[in-house]
């Protein structure tokens, strides 16, 4: 497996794996397939291009196809950008119990300890994504709060759980 950071010349494996996610899972993501779908692949391509040095979007990648993703971006604003969130984590079920996401997660947060003066990092998983929680928590996020009906989708509502992984 290679997990790298991903660049323009990926967009079009993360649309297809970020639409499959949207699609697959609607209750874990606050966008949705529909609103993705027209995205322009010149936009896809400048997002992953101009993310570094202090967001980024990482690829895991098995036999050169793209498997998993998670993004980490930091808050630009003075006051919080001693914070980060990692958004958008999604392995295909395939290259699940392979250790892709633990992969993921730790580009991510190594990521943020290079950079200076990040000093937590925050993620949001939903209430019942058990396989999801047990990861984090393994590599040291602690919940924080249980944010209720977070989520709206086909008519039932989901709870997110934001969990916080202190960096220093």
């Amino acid at each position: 497996m290679n997990v790298r950071v991903l660049n323009e010349g990926d967009a079009g494996d993360y649309q297809r794996l970020r639409l499959r996610a949207l699609k697959d899972h609607p209750e874990a993501f606050g966008s949705s397939d529909e609103e993705e779908l027209n995205t322009p692949m010149k936009r896809i391509a400048e997002n992953l291009k101009n993310g570094l040095p202090e967001s980024a979007t990482f690829g895991a990648f098995i036999d050169d196809e793209l498997m998993g993703i998670v993004a980490f971006q930091r808050h630009v604003r003075k006051k919080v950008s001693h914070r980060a969130i990692i958004t958008s984590m999604y392995v295909l079920p395939e290259a699940r119990s392979k250790g892709t996401g633990r992969a993921l997660m730790n580009a991510a947060i190594s990521h943020g300890k290079s950079r200076p003066g990040v000093e937590d990092v925050i993620l949001a998983v939903t209430v019942g994504n058990d396989r999801a929680r047990t990861l984090y928590a393994s590599l040291g996020f602690v919940s924080y709060s249980i944010d209720p009906r977070y989520i709206k989708w086909d008519g039932q509502y989901f709870d997110i759980e934001w969990m916080i992984l202190s960096l220093v």
